[in-house]
């Protein structure tokens, strides 16, 4: 790693491998904020979590450069891609870690499975701010400019004002609308999925199954939840702890630091 030092440094990843559209756009949104090292799988790993190899070799593909950014590929995992990164890539601490910007939603109880998600808890577990950027459309063609604007300003606020420790941040951004109306500090809704599993049959008459099923969202009258900013055209920033004790055995992490958030809507948020 060989750039400005006085510039911040962002390592960047995701789940959906080195050519989805998703994590070139997140780089052409923010090349000129910092200083750029992109490390990403050499194809999807979507549902990841936070996965990594343990018994096979781990490889490092130098690609070329992309708006600047260096740029490489590995055949593990998105948190692969992070420790890979920092131990043999990165040639200092970076100041933030971003994910994404992930074909598909990650709000609700997707958190736990996401890949993207998986990175920026790692990231997290480093002690650096991480940040995870998910768009509610999974085509290989879906919009992203609409995204700039978000990305953009929450990544300043993480730059300017950091995160608490043990905390990253899930953001959602709605792909319904032609523009979002704008971006507010939520919770995770409680969910869960349906009809997980569809049965086939082979040519041999044998079944096997694929992944399907639905979102249900167990709280459909909340208006605090990213699942409700989502279904009104509003990204949704959720805080997330990387430590699961639960609050009755350990105090929550404080959040006050996170009302800078708020000043951040790039439009109004009716």
């Amino acid at each position: 790693m060989t750039k400005d030092n006085k510039r911040p440094l962002i390592l960047i990843t995701n789940d959906d491998g080195i050519q989805a559209p998703g994590v070139h756009r997140l780089i052409d949104f923010i090349s000129d904020m910092a200083d750029i090292v992109c490390v990403c799988p050499d194809g999807p790993r979507s549902g990841q979590s936070m996965a990594l190899t343990v018994t096979g070799a781990l490889r490092i593909n130098t690609l070329p450069p992309y708006m600047g950014a260096e740029m490489y590929s590995t055949n593990g995992t998105p948190v692969d891609c992070v420790k890979l990164a920092w131990h043999a890539i990165l040639g200092r601490r970076p100041d933030l870690v971003v994910t994404g910007i992930n074909h598909g939603s990650n709000a609700s109880v997707n958190v736990v499975y996401s890949g993207t998600m998986g990175a920026a808890f790692e990231g997290c577990a480093f002690g650096v701010p991480s940040i995870g950027f998910s768009l509610t459309d999974h085509s290989h063609k879906a919009d992203f400019e609409p995204c700039r604007p978000f990305v953009r300003a929450v990544v300043a606020g993480v730059i300017e004002h950091g995160l608490p420790d043990g905390v990253c941040l899930n953001v959602n951004i709605p792909a319904s609308a032609s523009s979002p109306s704008g971006m507010r500090l939520v919770r995770g809704c409680r969910g869960n999925w349906s009809d997980e599993y569809v049965e086939y049959r082979d040519p041999s008459g044998h079944p096997f199954y694929m992944l399907a099923g639905h979102m249900v969202n167990a709280e459909p009258e909340a208006t605090d939840t990213d699942i409700y900013c989502l279904d009104h055209g509003i990204v949704s920033v959720v805080p997330v702890l990387l430590d699961r004790t639960a609050p009755f055995a350990a105090p929550q992490a404080p959040f006050v630091s996170l009302g800078w958030i708020d000043t951040l809507d790039p439009v109004p948020c009716g």
